[in-house]
């Protein structure tokens, strides 16, 4: 499974990224990732798409990787407005969750507090978006997420006979 996760992650992200690892591992699931596991000779885009193309699902992880301090949405337009203290994951997390929802494969979407946009918006794909675990999930937490994966993992293992 392709997991789309940026490579540079703080303690605390690292912290979830390793939890949210253990449950994909429970499920046996391998994930691959060009930075990680796979590392190219071409262009990022195409390796990214050439991993991808293997995989029967995909894991995208909203990890906070800038910060606007204020941002001017929409500028110029009636619907203008000024936010403060934006967090917003990678790009790559949109283009890699478009190439795996072009491939039709079962996605699993989780964002940290205050990441939005794109895949990350609710109703943008069939996928309901889940909440990244804190550095220390508790029990409650870990069997919410725990039963994600499974019912995800299942539908994995359905596209994976299929193709």
């Amino acid at each position: 499974m392709f997991l789309s996760a940026p490579t540079a992650l703080s303690p605390a992200q690292q912290a979830s990224y390793d939890s949210v690892r253990l449950l994909l591992g429970d499920e046996d699931l391998e994930p691959r990732a060009l930075g990680r596991t796979d590392f190219g000779v071409d262009y990022p885009l195409k390796e990214v798409y050439a991993i991808a193309r293997h995989c029967s699902g995909g894991v995208i992880l909203g990890f906070t990787q800038m910060r606007a301090e204020r941002l001017t949405v929409k500028p110029g337009t009636s619907a203008s407005h000024v936010l403060e203290h934006v967090p917003m994951p990678t790009p790559w997390n949109n283009l890699e969750a478009g190439l795996l929802f072009g491939l039709k494969v079962p996605l699993m979407v989780f964002r940290e507090d205050g990441i939005h946009g794109g895949i990350f918006d609710p109703g943008v794909s069939e996928v309901f978006v889940q909440q990244l675990p804190g550095d220390t999930p508790t029990d409650d937490e870990l069997a919410v997420m725990r039963s994600t994966v499974k019912n995800w993992s299942g539908k994995v293992r359905q596209h994976y006979k299929q193709y």
